[in-house]
């Protein structure tokens, strides 16, 4: 079916975008994941002030049953403003809030996995746990086919579209530019971007962070990345395997390190986490995509750089291992390790607890 023309007209936005704002009229949009676990939700709420922290807002609710996460007869889910960004869209005072979401009973939903995490993370403090996280994503057209490949047609094979340049080899760059600078404009701890290997798909890096602060800084990024691909009128898909056969699926590798590994020394603390990582595999592989592993089923088949599902590896400089260990690292004996197996739709709460429960509390009591 062919779809209709929806795309708006911007310049006629901007003419009201720059009407002036009162000074005690500040709009904060309100932002959280929805009970899918991967899709995110927003509504702006105005207040009479200039939030400095996100504490200073207001608990606000939503109707949880449109998204996923109540039901009709009771269906006011919570707001709980955790982490505030400056809003890129609106300028000005205007606001960006991530918030965490809560049942009527006051407890956490199904898919508020930020909970147990700072929860985690507050019990882990004296390690310092830092995050870094490499989000691939698939740029694709409205109707679902991936962004610049000709229509019932594919491109030439991988190879000249990784780090790519030329209209050629690349195809969505402005989203990416757009995104990076309202990351930045934003607040959230954007350190780079580059072209993936599979035509149209691309990475951005976040971090390093520190605890709680690598899954509030991924999903803010997620979330601008959407909106600004909104306005250019593509799509964002962080499906794993958007694309079958040997075209390069997308994950969300995942940097981690304590400060012991980090010291003069650090690869045995890095090759004890590793081990460490190995006895909980399956474990891990559930908790690494919304699924319980059947997102990376698809993903983690042993070729086009990566693992296979059901087998743990580590190795230096390795792609196609489950865990590498950067070659600088090998040589410096000391710095960080890149579990490759987290799906490009995870949950970052999830996996920073999971890698912080099997590596430094070595507690899967709850």
């Amino acid at each position: 079916m062919a779809m209709c023309p929806t795309l708006l007209d911007k310049k006629v936005l901007l003419r009201y975008m720059a009407l002036p704002q009162p000074d005690n009229m500040v709009q904060v949009m309100y932002v959280w994941i929805d009970g899918t676990g991967e899709n995110m939700r927003c509504k702006t709420k105005t207040v009479d002030f200039v939030p400095k922290k996100a504490e200073d807002l207001p608990v606000w609710n939503f109707d949880g049953s449109s998204t996923g996460q109540a039901e009709g007869s009771n269906s006011d889910v919570y707001l709980h403003p955790v982490a505030l960004f400056n809003c890129p869209f609106r300028r000005g005072n205007n606001k960006i809030v991530l918030c965490e979401t809560y049942k009527y009973n006051k407890k956490p939903t199904e898919t508020n996995f930020r909970h147990s995490c700072r929860i985690v993370m507050e019990k882990a403090k004296d390690a310092r746990p830092w995050f870094g996280i490499e989000q691939e994503y698939t740029l694709l057209d409205r109707d679902g086919y991936p962004f610049g490949w000709p229509k019932r047609g594919f491109p030439g094979p991988q190879g000249p579209y990784y780090c790519g340049v030329g209209a050629d080899r690349v195809f969505g760059r402005d989203v990416l530019e757009a995104h990076y600078r309202a990351c930045m404009y934003a607040g959230v701890n954007i350190s780079g971007t580059n072209g993936e290997v599979m035509p149209a798909q691309w990475e951005f890096q976040i971090g390093p962070c520190e605890g709680i602060e690598m899954g509030d800084q991924l999903w803010m990024a997620r979330f601008l990345l959407y909106r600004v691909a909104e306005d250019f009128g593509v799509v964002v898909s962080l499906d794993p395997k958007p694309m079958p056969g040997s075209w390069n699926g997308a994950g969300a590798h995942c940097n981690f390190s304590t400060e012991a590994m980090r010291k003069e020394g650090g690869i045995a603390a890095i090759e004890e986490a590793i081990a460490d990582l190995g006895k909980e595999h399956t474990r891990h592989i559930r908790g690494y995509d919304p699924h319980g592993g059947k997102d990376n089923e698809r993903r983690l088949t042993g070729h086009c750089e990566t693992s296979n599902i059901s087998d743990f590896s580590a190795g230096i400089a390795n792609r196609g291992a489950s865990v590498r260990i950067p070659r600088q690292v090998g040589e410096d004996k000391c710095g960080y390790l890149e579990d490759r197996r987290p799906a490009s739709n995870c949950d970052p709460y999830r996996v920073t607890e999971m890698i912080v429960r099997t590596t430094v509390l070595h507690d899967w009591g709850n």
